[in-house]
């Protein structure tokens, strides 16, 4: 009789997990720009390691962002290898270019999962390469449930679907949601690194040029500080004017509601929520903002929100850990009056 026999549960687990890393094989796809890796990779690296501990990664774009950005990525952890794909096609993301280069190379290399953050670039290369490859696309993971099984949040995050991808489906194109799964960690990691060729594609789109707002605050996306404002706030000028201040006395990003983008308040880089950027920062502080489901999918998995509303029924209350019932141009320049004599 065997004393130390597996109890069944324990060796089905077992089983699977040796099943897993025998025959699952994940890459990342690396994002970048201006020859720095984007934080959003990191989170779908995380992802990549529960199907397959020895996950690889891509870098695809012109030689010298590859180059600038390389040595960078070869010192995250949990990935083994580096593939690069280097390309003037390549420079500006185009999926029209990108996806032929991917589709033609996961099947070679016998990739059973293609894993990426579910960013702008992830939303447009992704579709692209999962209808090439004729795979369902598998959008905005929080979590994994298997191989085969995923999780994701729809009506605007107040339910979570289960997902059970297709047999036939052989390679799973998956986004994740950033906030999700911790990043992972850069240092001790010592991929090899792989060329690959460059795959030529017919198509007639070119890039003519793109348009960035630039500031000098923290990026909205991965800021452990955002203050956003709503349209309480009335104006483009006095949305300035009341949460520079403050963001800039926190070291904040600034964020904005969807309805004070849509009435140009705010520029569309800015918005949070459902259609706009999805956060979990340190702190969020909701100034102005009502608190319309929309605009929580995006946000309510910050640590700390902090809400500012005159109107005590606001929905913003229900979910805030720290609210204030006032006129938001009396309080938030006391508040930063506060922050500022705290800080000396």
């Amino acid at each position: 009789m065997l004393r130390n026999a597996l109890r069944p549960a324990t060796l089905s687990r077992s089983l699977f997990s040796a099943q897993q890393s025998r025959f699952a094989s994940s890459l990342v796809y690396l994002e970048h720009k201006g020859g720095k890796l984007n934080d959003s990779s990191l989170s779908a690296v995380t992802a990549a390691k529960k199907v397959d501990g020895n996950a690889a990664g891509i870098l695809v774009g012109s030689k010298s962002d590859v180059d600038s950005v390389l040595s960078e990525a070869k010192k995250i952890e949990g990935l083994s290898k580096i593939y690069t794909a280097s390309s003037d096609a390549y420079a500006n993301t185009l999926a029209e270019n990108v996806a032929p280069l991917l589709a033609s190379f996961l099947p070679e290399k016998g990739i059973t999962h293609f894993f990426g953050a579910h960013t702008a670039v992830g939303k447009n290369v992704f579709p692209r390469l999962a209808g090439a490859l004729d795979s369902s696309m598998i959008a905005d993971i929080v979590a994994l449930e298997g191989e085969d099984t995923f999780t994701r949040p729809i009506y605007a995050g107040n339910a979570i679907l289960k997902i059970k991808s297709s047999p036939k489906d052989k390679i799973k194109i998956v986004t994740v949601r950033t906030t999700a799964f911790d990043k992972a960690a850069i240092g001790s990691g010592a991929a090899e690194v792989e060329e690959v060729k460059e795959v030529s594609g017919d198509s007639t789109t070119k890039y003519i040029s793109e348009e960035l707002t630039v500031s000098s605050r923290p990026d909205l996306s991965s800021a452990p500080r955002v203050v956003s404002g709503g349209r309480a706030l009335k104006s483009q000028e006095s949305f300035s004017s009341v949460l520079d201040p403050l963001a800039d006395a926190l070291g904040a990003a600034v964020g904005a509601s969807r309805a004070a983008v849509d009435a140009g308040y705010a520029d569309n880089s800015l918005q949070v929520g459902q259609t706009g950027k999805v956060v979990a920062p340190e702190l969020y502080m909701a100034i102005g903002i009502s608190g319309a489901i929309q605009h929580l999918a995006g946000m309510k998995e910050s640590k700390m929100i902090v809400a500012i509303n005159k109107d005590a029924d606001a929905p913003i209350f229900q979910i805030a850990d720290v609210g204030l019932v006032a006129d938001l141009f009396n309080a938030v320049p006391e508040l930063v009056t506060q922050v500022e004599n705290a800080k000396k």
